[in-house]
C-alpha cells in the first residue's frame, strides 16, 4: 500500500541524498574506496532512499516520471542481500551520476504536492 504521507517520503529521500552529499563532499573515487565508514554510511542512506521510494508506490512515477523508480527500489534489496557483491565504484557512480537528478526530481515533486 502506498504511503499516506508522500511528502514525508520525498523528504526522507532528500534528507538522505543531502547526507550522502555531505559525507562525500571533497572526495574522489579513490578516497571513497579507501574510506569504509563513508561507504557504510552511503549504503545505509541509499537503503533508506530505496525504502522511501518503495513506500511511495505509484506516487513516485506520477510526480517524478523521469526517475528509474524500480531500480531505486531494487537497490535496497541489492544492498541488503548482495552486499558482498557490491562494488564501491558502482556506488560512487550512483552518488555522482544519479543522486543529483533524484534530489532535483524529489524537490520538484514536493513543490507539486504542496501546491495541491
Amino acid at each position: 500500500m502506498p504511503s499516506s504521507k508522500p511528502a514525508r517520503r520525498f523528504e526522507d529521500i532528500l534528507e538522505n541524498a543531502r547526507a550522502i552529499e555531505r559525507y562525500t563532499e571533497g572526495m574522489d573515487l579513490r578516497g571513497f574506496v579507501a574510506d569504509a565508514k563513508t561507504r557504510d554510511a552511503v549504503e545505509r542512506c541509499l537503503e533508506r532512499i530505496s525504502e522511501a521510494a518503495a513506500k511511495l508506490g505509484e506516487t513516485a512515477p506520477e510526480l517524478a516520471p523521469e526517475q528509474p523508480w524500480q531500480q531505486i527500489r531494487s537497490l535496497g534489496n541489492r544492498i541488503r542481500h548482495e552486499y558482498d557483491r557490491l562494488r564501491a565504484e558502482r556506488l560512487w557512480e550512483i552518488v555522482k551520476d544519479d543522486l543529483p537528478s533524484l534530489r532535483e526530481a524529489c524537490e520538484l515533486a514536493l513543490e507539486k504536492l504542496r501546491g495541491r
